[in-house]
């Protein structure tokens, strides 16, 4: 068998030219449009912080947009070449779905944490309870929410468990409610009480005067008058005002002979 070597050479300069431009083309497509992207993404951000857009969301949607860019700029480049892309989509579609079904858990927490992040139900530095637990929100990110006790302990909770209960967010409002119970004997003088009672609300300076303070009688309870104070504060006084209050009722109380009474109970002996 003989061989053309002319034939050969000729061949392969037309391959070389019909393919070498394609992949020319491809590669060039690929740097300048890797380029275009990171500098489109960085414009994005910059915008986005501006708007004064949350850190967390910024870098989120960033990542998330230059890469399904990427992807996309990738298979542009694979079809210029001349490659079918229809394989290497549903090649890569039937691998995401594997990686779905194997990370299941890990995508709920994901899901979660684009909710967390989009709709904002709490932001770092807030004091929340969820998930059963309450604490400081340090950390916020795609999958877990760090969280501090009060106690200092710290918590990592996956976002699903935050997301499926009920959030309570103390520090999402600039001032808050207190309401607190105290019970006098049933022969106290409520008049009197109850201008103890304002005069210690009046005396402290952290307790708001819009909305007006409330004092009245609550309850006949079996051994008690229970009277409630309601009282606003701004969010970050409401444990050091609510201790405090107890301690001033008690010593305020005892002063002025006002009698706070211990359960009691009436024993009648009938003899036959």
């Amino acid at each position: 068998m003989s061989f053309d070597f002319n034939e050969i050479v000729t061949s392969l300069v037309r391959t070389l030219g019909t393919y070498g431009l394609r992949i020319l083309a491809a590669l060039a497509l690929f740097f300048i449009g890797r380029k275009v992207l990171k500098t489109f993404i960085k414009g994005i951000k910059s915008f986005m912080v501006k708007k004064g857009v949350d850190q967390t969301l910024i870098s989120f949607l960033g990542n998330l947009s230059y890469w399904a860019l990427m992807a996309f700029l990738l298979i542009t480049a694979v079809g210029i070449m001349g490659i079918q892309t229809s394989s290497l989509v549903a090649a890569l579609g039937a691998a995401g779905l594997a990686v779905g079904l194997a990370l299941q858990g890990s995508l709920s927490n994901f899901a979660a944490g684009v909710l967390i992040i989009i709709f904002r139900p709490f932001k770092v530095g807030d004091f929340i309870e969820a998930g059963g637990s309450s604490g400081t929100v340090k950390e916020i990110t795609i999958l877990t929410t760090v969280m501090t006790m009060i106690d200092n302990k710290k918590v990592i909770m996956p976002n699903s468990k935050i997301m499926d209960g009920t959030i309570v967010n103390y520090s999402a409002n600039p001032t808050r409610r207190i309401d607190m119970v105290f019970g006098v004997s049933h022969g106290s003088d409520l008049d009197h009480v109850i201008r103890v009672l304002q005069s210690l609300i009046d005396d402290d300076e952290r307790i708001l005067k819009d909305p007006a303070p409330l004092v009245a009688v609550l309850s006949h309870g079996e051994s008690s008058i229970n009277l409630t104070v309601r009282v606003w504060v701004e969010s970050p006084n409401v444990l050091k005002v609510n201790f405090d209050m107890q301690k001033k009722v008690k010593e305020r109380f005892d002063q002025e002979g006002i009698t706070i009474p211990f359960p009691q109970r009436t024993v009648r002996l009938m003899k036959e």
